[in-house]
């Protein structure tokens, strides 16, 4: 499909309701230029005043309650309590106003979720009462008494995940022999096992396994436990599934068994292997996987082996850790992590595509920004090496500092955003594009398709070992990371009869779901993978893409809500999917990316898609987005990205104004 045709400019698309003459319709759209204009003026504005003087954009990154309740939980681990019970930890500031951030988003029916809008969720919430009772609270509290009655309703806490029985099992408050067991030996055992698993399940089992082989157990405030938790009819053994799951649950036992008795010899070599691992990876980062789980557990590894408090590793990992802390005067909020290279990458581009690139603000923006991220390029082999020694170093990480991680994501997109401008140094600029280029190539799965971090990161039997049901055991490729890369790709030359494009093409039309849709790993949900898959066959300009484009173009038009804007719910991956949800300016964004590259710029859902678009920004060229429409890990771990709702609908806005013009 040709860049040049946009066919709704000319006759209705297939499914679309609009009985209009082409030329009526020609002229509404263009009438919606001058409109358009002005709202991408106000936005491209609002968007420049949030660049930092260094170049880069960054805003808050937020979750759900569970990462103050974990705070919590490592402060009782670094600061013992006493023998009578007593705790008076010096960051006990902090940690009330945890509690009290956590007591704030507790729902009506006495839970916490993990998404907005969205149900209450047994782990979110079995974490933030254990919390709260353990800082104090009493749980004759009307709101501790509901969300009790709650969580025995959902099954107690037997009900919960591997990872908060775990983190509770260092405290007695889980009986430990029915966790799962993480060996140090991981490390040392012939096959490179490790790197079979996804990067930030590495970064997480690794500081875990050393907590377990030598942490011991700690004691609670007041000697406090939490038995009425426990459903008195469930089960609290590990839980058996089918044949291979059973498999694993015998050999956790034997890792329980090698734990009292196995040779001493081989265990002080694999926490040795394990330490030094987890030490490797703290260098050049702003912490172990720059993510707060891998980040804690470190932190409690480095307390467990007996680092003392001012040991320069451990002070570093613990300003690290608190460096994702949002602290105000009442309450105090942490972030999973930092996004400035995505957040500097998208900005940039959508400031780029909107076309006022000889705008002297805009172009000195831009060549900030180029220049910042040239110096984020990552030049040091990580993890991905194990897979693919043989390339050259390149790529950009999500964080600040992450050289161990660099990402498939974040690289294509960095890629993209470097072709709108030239930084001060064009050897410099080019030298970087010379190595990313070819590094992002080298990325490529078997199956045609990318993944975030990995190389064929898809055993999939190892989803059936008993930590695994933070279901992101693995790291697979996905339509949304290819449709971006080939997209990417293609801006810089390559065509479909390129090996890699190829493949790329058959990968993501075997991906595409019966309705149309594509699904979404990093975005929530059909609407994020749809639109990215979109973009990127399209860009290959192949022939035999047109009929997946235009079945995908008919299924978003077919979920856009009637205010005219689009919304998803991330209960679409508990249901595999669909959900409905209030329209969002990131979704409504992400509907009309996808419509207008499948030329689709005329139709009426986008007509209306701009309208919700402009019926909705705030006079300072902001839109507000309250719904949850980032994807950690689905189903366990959502993200709400604060710059999502300023540069995403701007690109929208970017794409309407080239296919119009």
């Amino acid at each position: 499909m040709s860049s040049r045709m946009i066919p709704g400019l000319v006759a209705p698309l297939k499914g679309e309701s609009n009985a209009m003459a082409p030329e009526a319709v020609r002229a509404q759209t263009r009438d919606l230029l001058p409109g358009v204009k002005a709202m991408g003026r106000k936005a491209a504005a609002r968007l420049l005043e949030k660049q930092y003087p260094d170049g880069y954009w960054y805003a808050d990154l937020t979750a759900d309650s569970t990462l103050q309740s974990d705070y919590i939980l490592l402060q009782m681990w670094l600061y013992p309590v006493r023998g009578d019970g007593s705790w008076e930890p010096p960051t006990i500031n902090r940690i009330r106003k945890a509690a009290k951030s956590i007591l704030e988003t507790q729902r009506v029916d006495g839970g916490w979720n993990i998404y907005e809008p969205g149900p209450s969720e047994i782990n979110a919430t079995v974490r933030a009462y254990t919390m709260l009772k353990l800082t104090g609270m009493d749980i004759e509290d009307p709101r501790m008494k509901k969300a009790r009655e709650l969580i025995l309703r959902m099954g107690g806490i037997q009900a919960c995940n591997s990872y908060t029985k775990l983190n509770y099992s260092l405290f007695d408050l889980f009986p430990r022999k029915y966790v799962p067991t993480i060996p140090p030996e991981i490390l040392i055992i012939p096959g490179n096992v490790l790197y079979e698993m996804s990067s930030w399940t590495r970064t997480i089992i690794v500081p875990l396994s050393l907590i377990q082989a030598v942490g011991g157990v700690k004691r609670t405030p007041g000697l406090l436990r939490i038995d009425e938790l426990f459903h008195p009819h469930r089960k609290i053994a590990l839980a058996r599934k089918d044949r291979i799951a059973n498999l694993f649950i015998q050999a956790d036992k034997l890792f329980k068994r090698w734990e009292r008795k196995g040779v001493q010899a081989i265990r002080n070599k694999a926490i040795k292997a394990a330490e030094h691992w987890m030490l490797d990876r703290l260098q050049y980062t702003e912490g172990l996987g720059a993510i707060y789980p891998a980040m804690m557990y470190a932190i409690m590894a480095m307390d467990a082996l007996g680092y003392e408090r001012d040991h320069p590793d451990l002070e570093m990992a613990i300003k690290q850790f608190d460096d994702l802390m949002l602290e105000k005067e009442e309450n105090l909020i942490f972030q999973p992590c930092k996004s400035p290279v995505w957040d500097t990458a998208i900005a940039a581009f959508a400031l780029g595509e909107y076309g006022d690139k000889n705008d002297p603000a805009t172009k000195a923006a831009l060549k900030k920004a180029a220049d910042w991220l040239l110096t984020k390029e990552i030049r040091r082999r990580g993890d991905w090496a194990a897979k693919r020694p043989e390339l050259t170093p390149s790529g950009w990480a999500f964080e600040f500092a992450n050289e161990y991680y660099p990402d498939i994501d974040d690289t294509a997109m960095v890629l993209m955003a470097l072709q709108n401008t030239l930084a001060s140094s064009p050897y410099k600029h080019l030298k970087a594009e010379g190595r990313a280029v070819p590094w992002l190539l080298g990325m490529q799965s078997s199956d045609g398709g990318w993944a975030a971090f990995d190389v064929d990161n898809n055993w999939q039997f190892l989803n059936k070992v008993p930590f695994a049901d933070h279901n992101a055991m693995l790291d697979p490729t996905c339509p949304d990371i290819t449709g971006r890369v080939l997209e990417c790709l293609c801006r810089r030359g390559y065509t479909h009869d390129h090996p890699a494009i190829a493949n790329a093409i058959q990968y993501l039309l075997k991906q595409q779901e019966e309705n149309g849709s594509w699904f979404g790993r990093w975005g929530v949900n059909y609407i994020y993978g749809s639109f990215l898959a979109i973009r990127g066959l399209k860009a290959t300009e192949a022939e035999q893409v047109r009929e997946a484009i235009g079945r995908s173009a008919e299924w978003l038009r077919s979920v856009q809500n009637r205010d005219g804007g689009w919304g998803e719910s991330c209960k679409s991956y508990e249901t595999g999917r669909y959900e409905p949800a209030p329209s969002t300016p990131t979704q409504t964004a992400w509907a009309l990316l996808g419509l207008i590259a499948a030329g689709d710029a005329g139709g009426k859902a986008v007509r209306d898609g701009i309208a919700w678009l402009q019926k909705n920004q705030h006079s300072d060229g902001s839109w507000t987005e309250e719904i949850t429409t980032g994807t950690g890990f689905p189903n366990v771990f959502y993200i709400s990205y604060h710059l999502y709702p300023h540069y995403f609908p701007l690109l929208a806005l970017a794409a309407f104004k080239k296919a119009v013009e």
